[in-house]
């Protein structure tokens, strides 16, 4: 009770002190300024993304936008119907110039994390870490109509509502093809791009989960929306 008490007030604080943080706060630590691709994840992006999740309309509009500033290239299949119906799913074709194996089926929110993840850390980290250009991301799927690890008695997979990918290599301007299979467990530049790629995607969603979490994920990063700060 006192939690939800004390969020009441903080909430009513921001929203009378709105006109004076409009002024004076950045935008990317303004809870009332768009979303923007850049924006670093703090409490303040995952506040907005969350009102996100309530208003598809304004989801959409802000994948525009960063389908303006080159953060993702996405176009719109419409309403799927089916055992796992998806009410406004986004097919994402590239990610920050960044090319795909394949395309794939996204909630909007996957969609814009994705986006902000690969242009804020994968992109950046390539070419810092490894001194080449990151050309190509490899994945194996993101919409499944399934429950969690195909158990019968599991609770529905975040797959199945396309609130998930899995991510298994990335491809270098220079030639070189890096796997998480491959790389995870080694020593070196390489393994350490896998690895700090990791613990920064543990920012943009609500769950990453690697090779260490178990042997299902050993050769893939699960990078999904439930959950907060789950990183394993």
């Amino acid at each position: 009770m006192k939690y939800w008490l004390g969020s009441i007030v903080i909430m009513l604080i921001i929203v009378i002190n709105g006109p004076w943080i409009n002024r004076h706060i950045p935008a990317e630590y303004n809870p009332f300024a768009p979303i923007a691709l850049n924006d670093p994840p703090t409490l303040i992006t995952r506040y907005k993304m969350w009102k996100l999740d309530k208003n598809p309309q304004a989801c959409m509009a802000v994948l525009e936008r960063v389908q303006q500033d080159g953060g993702l290239i996405f176009s719109n299949p419409g309403k799927m119907s089916g055992k796992c119906p998806l009410d406004n799913p986004v097919r994402v074709r590239a990610l920050g110039g960044v090319a795909l194996s394949s395309s794939f089926l996204a909630s909007c929110r996957l969609a814009l994390s994705s986006a902000m993840f690969v242009s804020q850390v994968a992109k950046p980290l390539a070419q810092q870490k490894l001194g080449t250009p990151l050309i190509r991301i490899e994945h194996l799927g993101s919409y499944a109509c399934r429950n969690m690890y195909n158990k019968p008695d599991a609770r529905l997979s975040e797959h199945a509502t396309a609130e998930a990918l899995d991510v298994s290599g990335f491809q270098l301007m220079d030639g070189r093809h890096l796997t998480v299979l491959k790389q995870w467990p080694k020593e070196g530049a390489e393994a350490d791009y896998m690895h700090t790629i990791f613990a920064e995607s543990c920012g943009y969603f609500g769950n990453s989960i690697g090779p260490k979490y178990n042997a299902a994920h050993a050769n893939h990063f699960h990078f999904g929306m439930r959950l907060f700060g789950f990183c394993r």
